[in-house]
């Protein structure tokens, strides 16, 4: 029978962030932090000796570093969730992005604050919700795992709607968090390079990781896929990605009919910059009837308010379902609002937005 209480190895090479994510770990209620390693090494034979079910992996180590622990964690009998812990560098990206393919559940990246206070009110307005979500997907997969299975071989709760006539689809809106990364991996390279519409993408993460992680998701897909820039024309076959650390939206230019990208210093919505709500609220005005809303893995509300303002004004909705979710949060407020259309896993995604962009 699984615990209840979320056991925690905290692994890093500084012996002062090893006591502030500790620290952080354990004011958590349901938390405990069973013990601490300086590298992979004494990380992996702890974890085979203590058996913790979340361990925090530093990406930069002596001795083992992240990717090399978090490699060799696939072979081990006992496989814990891992969350990230990275610098906030371009480099500290690229890695987190290689982390998040082999398994990885989900990252935090370091703050850079001089002052030690305000890095640990950073790190734990990071773990915090990180941790709660973790918590309640673990009693929802204990305790509902029955239900689960009726779901997936049931039909999806919400009919699948054919489109209403003079609601051809010009635009598909994505909005995703956690486990987002190799979902869209899983969803983009999906898509034919004559896929007809263009794509935009809100994927939580932060300034320097937006970048690599675009870069990374063009390199296996035959449409492109870049990160927005401002003033940038939309094109089909083109997946833009909200950069991080900023808003994106869609507006069309003064005395211009193409529409375009606009990126904007705006404050955080639900946390999150960017965020679901902003873009949609502007798909919503600019595309009205003729788009198509994706909410997709995530924790937390994002994207909810958004779909409704663009099921308003007729647009088409799909989620991702519970069973292929990292994290059934951002979509299960979006069927629980009741903005979707259809539920579906998330091998179903691509066919499904294809037959209604066509």
């Amino acid at each position: 029978m699984p615990h209840s209480t979320l056991r925690v190895l905290v692994v890093d090479d500084t012996i002062l962030y090893r006591a502030i994510i500790s620290e952080t770990l354990s004011t958590i209620d349901g938390v405990e932090v069973i013990g601490t390693a300086s590298n992979g090494e004494i990380a992996l034979a702890k974890i085979a000796l203590l058996a913790p079910d979340l361990i925090t992996l530093d990406v930069e180590m002596p001795v083992m570093d992240g990717l090399t622990t978090l490699r060799r964690l696939q072979e081990a009998p006992h496989k814990p969730m891992v969350v990230m812990v990275s610098s906030h560098t371009r480099q500290g990206a690229t890695t987190t992005l290689q982390a998040l393919q082999l398994g990885a559940h989900d990252f935090i990246t370091k703050p850079g604050s001089n002052d030690p206070k305000e890095n640990r009110q950073t790190l734990a307005n990071k773990f915090r919700p990180l941790i709660q979500a973790i918590q309640t997907q673990r009693i929802l997969r204990q305790t509902l795992s029955g239900i689960e299975t009726t779901a997936r071989q049931a039909p999806a709760p919400h009919p699948s709607t054919p489109p209403q006539p003079g609601s051809r689809i010009k635009i598909v809106a994505i909005g995703i968090s956690t486990g987002g990364p190799n979902a869209l991996a899983a969803l983009l390279p999906s898509l034919p390079e004559d896929f007809p519409v263009p794509i935009v993408i809100v994927q939580h993460m932060p300034k320097l990781f937006t970048g690599p992680l675009a870069e990374s998701l063009n390199n296996k897909c035959a449409i492109q896929v870049r990160e927005g820039e401002q003033g940038q024309p939309l094109e089909a076959g083109c997946a833009y990605l909200a950069p991080g650390g900023r808003q994106m939206r869609v507006a069309t230019p003064f005395g211009q009919q193409r529409y375009a990208l606009e990126i904007t210093d705006d404050p955080p919505e639900n946390h999150c910059q960017p965020s679901a709500d902003y873009l949609f609220r502007s798909i919503a005005s600019v595309y009205q009837r003729q788009a198509l809303g994706v909410i997709m893995t995530g924790m937390g509300c994002d994207g909810t308010l958004g779909l409704r303002l663009m099921k308003r004004q007729g647009a088409q909705v799909i989620a991702q379902d519970q069973a292929s979710c990292v994290v059934y949060g951002m979509p299960m407020e979006a069927v629980k609002a009741g903005v979707v259309d259809v539920v579906l896993p998330l091998s179903g995604l691509a066919p499904e937005i294809l037959r209604r962009v066509r």
